[in-house]
């Protein structure tokens, strides 16, 4: 259950973090995103490492789990990252997020054929739920038709935000698996630990491509305001991440990601606030968030929490307690 909450709350901070990103990229580029949210994790993580007592369990790591996390750290903070960024810049975040809804059938079936993870009716009715939630959220032609009519309302890339949404999917859907493959049996203070050497990968990736000529100094003329939200961003994303290590130490892949995947309701809450004028909004809404809120419920609660709390009939409970494969 604690799993389950983590991974919540982490999908909650996540969708402060695009609300963030999305000020950011109106008037700053992807690389200088990069730039400020990337290294700002290594701080944030070794202090939480020290303060939980996770630095120690660092130097019991195996080589497999180090290589596990950086190659984790690389595909999730580096690759996923930039492309989410260009999706973002070219469709707003809540464009973006149902194409990445894709990433969830990449994981599970990672997580499936990788760590020997089962799939139950329940988690079925729940994955169903989250991945069918975005989608009606999406605009439909004659609402794009009136947004391509008005000059003064966004106007989304729609093509080159779904190629980037989908290259991000790739990333943020295979990282879960290596991240659960490393930190599984670990302590909550040694997920910590791996977290920062995830986001230490990633940093020193970012340093290397500060060292091409003329990138220094493309990152250190960032617009002072898109800074200010790259830094909150950088926050809210390390915040997530550190949640989401949590809980994959608790909770098996299968539940932790299809949860995460309400951080499309929570963008879509947060992009009201903050960027009401940089984004599409749709009538569908209100249904998207009730989906998912019941998707999230179906994951969390455990088979036998349903057992034992609803009389149900012998060949119900049969069902119920299927398991695949």
């Amino acid at each position: 259950m604690l799993g389950g909450i983590l991974a919540l709350l982490s999908a909650a901070t996540f969708g402060l973090n695009n609300a963030s990103i999305r000020r950011g990229v109106l008037t700053a580029t992807v690389l200088q995103g990069l730039a400020i949210t990337v290294p700002i994790g290594v701080p944030i993580f070794f202090v939480a490492a020290l303060v939980s007592g996770g630095l120690a369990a660092i130097a019991g790591f195996s080589l497999n789990t180090y290589t596990l996390l950086i190659f984790a750290g690389l595909i999730h903070f580096v690759w996923g990252r930039y492309c989410n960024y260009r999706a973002i810049r070219a469709m707003g975040s809540n464009l973006a997020g149902p194409i990445q809804q894709s990433s969830l059938i990449l994981t599970l079936s990672m997580a499936v054929m990788f760590l020997g993870e089962t799939l139950t009716p329940l988690r079925i009715i729940g994955i169903a739920l989250i991945i069918l939630s975005p989608a009606v959220m999406l605009p439909s032609r004659e609402e794009r038709r009136k947004r391509a009519a008005s000059p003064d309302h966004f106007q989304p890339k729609y093509l080159e935000g779904s190629i980037f949404a989908v290259l991000s999917a790739t990333g943020f859907g295979s990282s879960p698996i290596l991240i659960r493959a490393a930190m599984d049996g670990q302590s909550l203070s040694a997920s910590v630990a791996g977290g920062l050497i995830a986001y230490g990968s990633a940093a020193v990736f970012i340093f290397f491509v500060f060292l091409v000529p003329g990138n220094l100094r493309h990152v250190t003329a960032t617009p002072r305001n898109a800074a200010k939200w790259f830094t909150l961003s950088g926050i809210f994303v390390c915040t997530s991440q550190m949640l989401r290590f949590m809980a994959l130490s608790l909770a098996p892949v299968s539940v932790v990601s299809p949860i995460q995947q309400t951080s499309s309701i929570f963008r879509i809450l947060f992009s009201w606030v903050f960027n009401r004028e940089h984004e599409v909004f749709s009538p569908g809404v209100l249904t998207a968030i009730f989906m998912s809120l019941l998707g999230a419920l179906a994951l969390t609660i455990s088979t036998d929490f349903v057992i034992d709390l609803v009389p149900l009939p012998d060949g119900v409970v049969d069902i119920i307690r299927w398991q695949w494969p």
